[in-house]
C-alpha cells in the first residue's frame, strides 16, 4: 500500500511538473504572439509619425525677413542716389555711408516721406542723422544675411526667363544669371498666397537681377508686398516700363529704367540706387486678415467685383479680380514640388494625403492584430486537445 501510494503520488508529481511545463511553454509563447502583435502594431504608428515628420520639413514654409529701421525707407543707397525727374517716393530716402553731396536730381517734392543724409547736405530739406542711416544699414545688412540664409524650396537654373510665366506659392526660390532677362513680357510671374495674408516669398539670386521692359511681377489670392523679399548677390536692373513687387535688396547697386514700378523698396548696401521717372512705394505694415480670390498687379491695374472690394497702392484686399496685362498663367505649383493629381496650390492638399496614409497604415495595423489573436487562439486550443 505504501509503495502504491508513493507511487500515485510519484506519478501524480509527475504529471503536475508536465502540466506545468507545457504551461509554461504556452505562457512564454503567448508573450511572444503579443509582443510580435505590440511590434506588428507599433510599426504602422511609427511610420505614421515619421510621414508625419516628413510632410513638416518638405511644407516648411519661408521665414519672413525682418529689416528692423530699413522698413520705412523706400529707397536706401551706399555710395550715391541719382534721379531723372521726375520720380513719385513713397517712403524715406537714405544714403550712408556716402555724404548728402551724392545725391543728384532728387527733391523734396518727389519724397512724401524724409530724405536723410549723413552729413545735412542734399537736396533742400535733407534731415542729417547718421546714427539711423548707420543703423538702417546695419539692419539691411543683417535681412540681407537671413534671406540668403533660407533653405530653397525650388532652384531654377541659369537661363532666360526661369521666372517668367511661373505661378509660385509661398517659399524660398533661388535662381541664377539669365542670358537676357530673368522675367520678360512674355508672361507674368505670379506670386499665389493661397488666402494666407501671412504667405512669405523668398528670391535668392546667386548673380544679379534683371527684369526685362513691360515685364510684370502680380500679386493674387492675399500675397502681399511686405512679405516679398529679393536678395539679390549684385546689382538688380529694372528695364523701362517694369512692374515689379517686393523689396529688392542688392549687395551693390539698383538702376530702374523710365517708368519702372515697384510696390516694395530699393535697398542698395555698398553701391548707388539710379533712378529714372520712377514709382516706388514701401509698403506698410502687412495685414493680417484672410483675403481670397484678389488678383493685383503692383501697378494699381484692378478690377475687382464682389462686396467690400478695397484697393489700396494697388492691393486688392477682398473679392474677386482680373488684371490687364496678366496673360499666360500656368498652373499654381511650386517648381520641383511633386505631382500630387490634386491640382494646383489652392487646391493641393498635403495633409489630405497624410491622413489618407495614416488611415490605411492603421487599418493594416488592426488587420494584423486581428489574425494574431485568431492564430494565439487557435494554437491555445489545439494545444488544449492535445493534452
Amino acid at each position: 500500500m505504501r509503495s502504491t501510494r508513493f507511487s500515485s503520488a510519484a506519478s501524480g508529481g509527475s504529471s503536475r511538473h508536465h502540466d506545468d511545463a507545457h504551461g509554461s511553454t504556452r505562457r512564454p509563447r503567448a508573450r511572444r504572439a503579443w509582443r510580435s502583435a505590440a511590434i506588428v502594431t507599433g510599426a504602422p504608428l511609427l511610420s505614421v509619425v515619421l510621414l508625419g515628420t516628413a510632410f513638416t520639413g518638405s511644407a516648411a514654409a519661408a521665414g519672413t525677413v525682418e529689416l528692423g529701421t530699413a522698413t520705412p525707407f523706400a529707397v536706401l543707397a551706399g555710395t550715391a542716389v541719382t534721379d531723372v525727374p521726375t520720380s513719385s517716393l513713397t517712403g524715406d530716402v537714405g544714403l550712408s555711408p556716402a555724404a548728402g553731396t551724392n545725391y543728384a536730381g532728387l527733391t523734396q517734392a518727389e519724397v512724401s516721406g524724409t530724405i536723410y543724409s549723413t552729413d545735412g547736405t542734399g537736396p533742400a530739406g535733407t534731415v542729417s542723422n547718421p546714427a539711423l542711416l548707420t543703423t538702417a544699414q546695419n539692419d539691411l545688412t543683417t535681412a540681407y544675411v537671413a534671406a540668403a540664409g533660407q533653405t530653397p524650396t525650388s532652384t531654377f537654373n541659369g537661363g532666360d526667363n526661369q521666372l517668367g510665366g511661373q505661378t509660385l506659392t509661398a517659399g524660398v526660390y533661388a535662381f541664377g544669371h539669365a542670358s537676357t532677362a530673368n522675367i520678360t513680357a512674355a508672361s507674368p510671374l505670379v506670386l499665389n498666397g493661397q488666402g494666407d495674408p501671412n504667405a512669405v516669398f523668398v528670391f535668392q539670386a546667386s548673380s544679379d537681377l534683371v527684369t526685362a521692359s513691360d515685364s510684370v511681377v502680380q500679386l493674387e489670392n492675399g500675397a502681399q508686398a511686405c512679405n516679398v523679399f529679393w536678395q539679390v548677390s549684385s546689382s538688380a536692373t529694372l528695364s523701362s516700363a517694369s512692374t515689379f513687387v517686393g523689396t529688392i535688396m542688392a549687395l551693390t547697386s539698383a538702376t530702374l529704367d523710365s517708368g519702372a514700378t515697384v510696390q516694395g523698396r530699393v535697398l542698395a548696401r555698398n553701391g548707388a540706387v539710379t533712378l529714372d521717372a520712377n514709382t516706388i512705394t514701401a509698403p506698410p505694415a502687412c495685414a493680417t486678415t484672410s483675403a481670397t480670390s484678389a488678383t493685383t498687379t503692383p501697378a494699381g491695374t484692378t478690377t475687382s467685383t464682389g462686396s467690400n472690394s478695397t484697393t489700396v497702392a494697388g492691393q486688392s484686399a477682398s473679392g474677386t479680380g482680373s488684371t490687364t496685362g496678366a496673360t499666360g498663367v500656368s498652373a499654381v505649383i511650386p517648381v520641383g514640388a511633386p505631382r500630387t493629381g490634386l491640382g494646383g496650390a489652392s487646391h493641393s492638399r498635403g495633409d489630405a494625403l497624410l491622413g489618407s496614409g495614416a488611415i490605411l497604415l492603421g487599418v493594416a495595423g488592426a488587420l494584423t492584430v486581428v489574425g494574431l489573436r485568431r492564430r494565439t487562439a487557435t494554437r491555445a486550443r489545439t494545444m488544449a486537445t492535445s493534452r
